[in-house]
């Protein structure tokens, strides 16, 4: 790409260990968008019969993008291991670097057979003792540490959305070069929407500041909000988060009553706070109720966490709300 090879985030040209990383998940992505694409007629849709480390039912795309991310990224001298959202452990690799990579290869995986958007999210991190052995603790590092995050969501165009510390790039993939180009240089996301998005069938799970939240959004123009809100819910986060980053808006996915052990659903390390990145860069805010979400220190590398992310007075209201 491009872009890479001359932009300067912060006013400092990207590492070229760094570019050859991210050349390397683009690439990979790039493939996977075509398989995609495909579907049922090379055989990729459906159950593999299988669960991955989270006890959820693998679909066969979901193991096909998890073994092309590695193979495509795992030669990459700038690379000192990866973790994934489909496995229970990091994996090594023989690179020389001290860059890390995490990523859920196939985010909303349930939408698949469907054809409804999905995509793959990603997070680079550096290695803190770049010359010491690999270990879980490695990856543990707050989102703070991210020195880059990016997704790429496979819907009627293939997307990107890439950030560096300096502001969110999107890009489009043009399928007759095989290229991804710029398409925004400089997203920004309004701090005011009329737009949320969750899964309105859990609210009686819900803790009594999100359902306060979703009941005044929906009364509208009559209730104490004095406007009338428009609610989305895709059920892929990555599609979620992108209508997000497009237009604005608010993604919620909280904590409920039926788990109430676990702090939310979604995975901190693979989907909070990559998305998390760039909805801050953007000019957005992330919490999981009471806390930036970019500020907690991860315990485990399958840790769960409740997310709310999006325009900023509302996630400022929601955090009021906790409070």
């Amino acid at each position: 790409m491009q872009y890479l090879a001359n932009a300067k985030p912060k006013g400092a040209a990207i590492p070229s260990g760094l570019q050859d990383l991210l050349l390397a998940v683009v690439n990979t992505c790039t493939a996977l968008s075509d398989e995609v694409a495909q579907g049922a007629l090379i055989g990729l849709l459906g159950s593999a019969g299988s669960g991955n480390v989270q006890g959820e039912v693998q679909q066969k795309l979901d193991i096909i993008a998890n073994d092309q991310l590695i193979a495509g990224v795992k030669d990459c001298k700038a690379l000192a291991g990866l973790a994934s959202e489909e496995m229970e452990l990091p994996l090594p690799v023989q690179g020389t670097g001290d860059y890390l990579l995490l990523f859920d290869p196939l985010d909303g995986s349930s939408n698949i057979d469907v054809n409804v958007s999905i995509g793959t999210i990603f997070s680079i991190l550096k290695k803190q003792a770049p010359q010491a052995p690999l270990q879980t603790a490695d990856f543990l590092l707050s989102g703070r540490h991210q020195v880059a995050a990016g997704y790429v969501v496979y819907g009627p165009q293939t997307t990107m959305a890439l950030t560096l510390g300096d502001g969110v790039v999107m890009f489009t993939l043009n399928q007759a070069t095989g290229e991804f180009v710029l398409i925004h240089d400089a997203v920004t996301i309004a701090h005011s929407t009329k737009e949320f998005a969750i899964n309105m069938s859990n609210m009686r799970h819900w803790a009594e500041p999100v359902r306060r939240y979703v009941e005044e959004c929906l009364a509208g123009t009559s209730g104490t909000r004095d406007k009338d809100f428009n609610m989305r819910w895709i059920a892929s986060m990555v599609a979620d988060v992108h209508r997000v980053l497009s237009r604005g808006g608010v993604f919620m996915y909280p904590w409920d009553q039926r788990e109430p052990h676990k702090p939310g659903k979604l995975r901190l390390m693979y989907e909070a706070n990559p998305m998390s990145f760039l909805v801050e860069q953007a000019g957005g805010a992330s919490i999981n109720g009471t806390k930036v979400i970019m500020d907690l220190q991860p315990t485990d590398l399958h840790e769960r966490v409740s997310v709310m992310l999006g325009s900023k007075d509302e996630i400022d209201r929601l955090q009021q709300y906790h409070s």
